[in-house]
């Protein structure tokens, strides 16, 4: 039951960030017609993580996850009734703001795939989680990525609008290599694409 559940979930996600996604791509100026290729060129890869945060009797002490953007296109996260997530304010000095839990409502992440396909107009979320003293939390992200042999670069509509690229074009998988080959520091994993 659980698997036919999970599968489910995934698969109606997955439309989901499908339609999400034309609409950000037909936005940015790319005709209806071409947009379905990029689409599935930005999501050639689903994740789904299951993660669980033990409460801890101070958790000023314990991070849950460090403050990062995602790396893929866009991330639906499904929530537990806990909180415990927190968006950056744009801005490096700008502060937290916790995303309370709503009944039946996904958070739904723009993530640097995005922001570099869209050379900027469309900005990936920094977030963090942060541990509870009372109770353990509980979310499920699913994460839609390219493939690692997939390029990822400003589309050419957005770089029209724009006047010039604001990133540089990158295999994916050299993009993921230096996410994780650094710690998370914020968005500051953008730069490997970004034009100086």
């Amino acid at each position: 039951m659980f698997r036919e559940v999970s599968l489910e979930y995934l698969k109606t996600s997955i439309n989901m960030v499908k339609k999400i996604l034309e609409v950000l791509i037909t936005k940015l100026g790319v005709p209806i017609e071409e947009s379905s290729e990029i689409i599935e060129a930005m999501i050639g890869l689903k994740m789904v993580n299951m993660n669980y945060y033990p409460a801890c009797p101070n958790p000023e002490l314990t991070v849950g996850v460090g403050r990062h953007s995602d790396m893929g296109a866009l991330t639906v996260l499904l929530q537990d009734g806990i909180g415990g997530l927190y968006v950056k304010i744009e801005g490096e000095e700008g502060p937290w703001m916790e995303i309370p839990p709503i009944s039946g409502a996904l958070v739904i992440n723009v993530g640097d795939t995005l922001q570099i396909m869209s050379n900027g107009r469309y900005k990936s979320a920094e977030h963090r989680v942060r541990t509870t003293s009372k109770e353990s939390r509980v979310s499920v992200p699913i994460f839609t990525i390219p493939k690692p042999n997939q390029k990822i670069g400003p589309l050419a509509q957005a770089v029209d609008r724009d006047g010039s690229p604001r990133y540089r074009e990158v295999l994916f998988q050299h993009y993921m290599a230096n996410f994780f080959g650094n710690a998370h520091d914020g968005k500051n994993s953008l730069q490997f694409a970004h034009i100086h």
